[in-house]
């Protein structure tokens, strides 16, 4: 059954209103988290689909079906695969791959870049050591290989930037334009 734009956007905001409420480690909620990563993406200048991804990132929180103390636990939820997966439904790559792959540039850049693991809140230091820690040069010579390596280090970037108390953001309205023009699905 097809859906419109609007049943899409409303289906996305449900879940940041139903479940963006959690804690999972950071000083933020979830919701809190993506709101700020789509202000930091759009305050450096990127793109409307990096700001839309942005916003998007962690959705996979809502839908893998676990509780958000999984990492103390030394679980990895691959929320990232789960985002990925739902959102693949109404959007294309430009906005999956980097979701999809916004755990792996961690690791990448726990391995390339020196300053990079200083700049990890506690929880992500954690949840890096269940993703499987820093990547090998192997492991970094193929994520380079993938063609959206790049876009999902820029989001990492600002992933690392959305965890800050009490930052006043949009509300998800603000967001629901450019969500509309990357809905990939016939309508």
């Amino acid at each position: 059954m097809s859906q419109s734009r609007d049943e899409i956007i409303n289906h996305i905001f449900s879940l940041y209103r139903d479940h963006g409420d959690l804690e999972y480690g950071e000083r933020v909620t979830i919701t809190e988290h993506c709101l700020q990563c789509a202000v930091f993406a759009e305050r450096a200048g990127a793109d409307q689909t990096m700001i839309a991804t942005a916003f998007l990132h962690d959705i996979g929180h809502f839908v893998h079906g676990l509780d958000e103390d999984i990492a103390e636990r030394g679980i990895d939820g691959c929320h990232e695969e789960a985002g990925a997966a739902a959102l693949q439904q109404w959007f294309g790559a430009e906005v999956c791959e980097p979701v999809r792959l916004h755990v792996p540039a961690k690791r990448y850049l726990c391995s390339t870049d020196p300053d990079y693991f200083d700049t990890l809140s506690p929880a992500s230091v954690l949840s890096l050591q269940v993703q499987g820690g820093p990547f090998s040069d192997s492991e970094c010579s193929a994520f380079e290989q993938n063609p959206h390596y790049q876009r999902a280090i820029e989001l990492r970037r600002f992933d690392e930037l959305g965890k800050e108390p009490d930052m006043q953001t949009p509300d998800f309205e603000y967001y629901r334009p450019m969500l509309e023009r990357l809905i990939s699905q016939p309508v």
